[in-house]
């Protein structure tokens, strides 16, 4: 049984920083891609990063560049999400996802809450 699980998620002021992290289990993680996606009640699910198997191939909406660093580290079956520079607008339930490739995901964790304030 595959199982994903967030943590790291928190109250924040205007400009500060927060590290997600999940792990993963029920599966070889090695070999899949992972992703962290955000989303509110009044907005759509937005990609905020993916990293490939291999960490050789990185992805960010232009909304977050220069701001979220996505990173892996296989040994430890975990997936991070460093987020700098945070805005308001940042505020969002944060999901950790896996798939097979950056736009062919089939498991996603429970989310963990992020609030920016201003």
């Amino acid at each position: 049984q595959v199982q994903v699980a967030e943590s790291g998620g928190g109250l924040v002021e205007a400009g500060g920083s927060l590290s997600l992290s999940c792990t993963v289990s029920g599966l070889n993680f090695n070999d899949h891609a992972m992703g962290w996606f955000r989303q509110t009640p009044e907005k759509e699910r937005e990609g905020v990063g993916c990293i490939t198997w291999n960490s050789g191939n990185l992805w960010y909406p232009d909304s977050v560049k220069g701001r979220f660093t996505i990173s892996r580290d296989n040994a430890k079956n975990t997936v991070y999400l460093q987020m700098n520079s945070l805005k308001p607008e940042d505020t969002a339930m944060y999901y950790c996802r896996l798939g097979f490739a950056c736009d062919y995901y089939f498991e996603r964790g429970p989310g963990t809450q992020v609030t920016v304030s201003s």
